[in-house]
C-alpha cells in the first residue's frame, strides 16, 4: 500500500497493513527453534521430553497455521502427545544404578 496522507479523522493503524498470518508463523517458528535448542541442551531427560512435545505442539500449530487440520490432528495426538508420554515411561521404568561416588549418592 503506498503511502498517502491521513485525514484527521484517521488513526495511524488504518494506514497499516499488517499481514497476521506471517507474524504468527515468525513467533511460532521461534517457539520451536527455541524449544528444539532447550531439548538438545538439556540434561536432565524429563525436562527435555517437556521441550520435545512443546516443540511439537508448534509444529502442529504452524500446519494449523497452514489449514491442514488433518496433519494438526494427527500430529498434536500422535506425536505431541503419545511420544513423550512414551519417553517419560521409558525413563520411569528403567532403573537407576548408583554411581560409586563417594557417600553413594545417586546423581541428579
Amino acid at each position: 500500500m503506498p503511502w498517502r496522507p491521513r485525514s484527521a479523522s484517521e488513526s495511524w493503524w488504518d494506514a497499516v497493513d499488517v499481514d497476521w498470518e506471517f507474524i504468527a508463523f515468525i513467533i511460532l517458528s521461534a517457539f520451536e527453534v527455541i524449544g528444539s535448542v532447550l531439548v538438545v541442551i538439556n540434561k536432565r531427560l524429563v525436562r527435555a521430553a517437556f521441550w520435545l512435545a512443546m516443540t511439537l505442539v508448534t509444529i502442529g500449530a504452524i500446519y494449523l497455521l497452514f489449514l491442514s487440520e488433518f496433519v494438526f490432528l494427527i500430529q498434536i495426538l500422535v506425536y505431541a502427545g503419545a511420544v513423550p508420554v512414551l519417553l517419560v515411561f521409558g525413563i520411569m521404568l528403567t532403573r537407576r544404578t548408583i554411581m560409586d561416588e563417594p557417600g553413594g549418592t545417586v546423581p541428579p
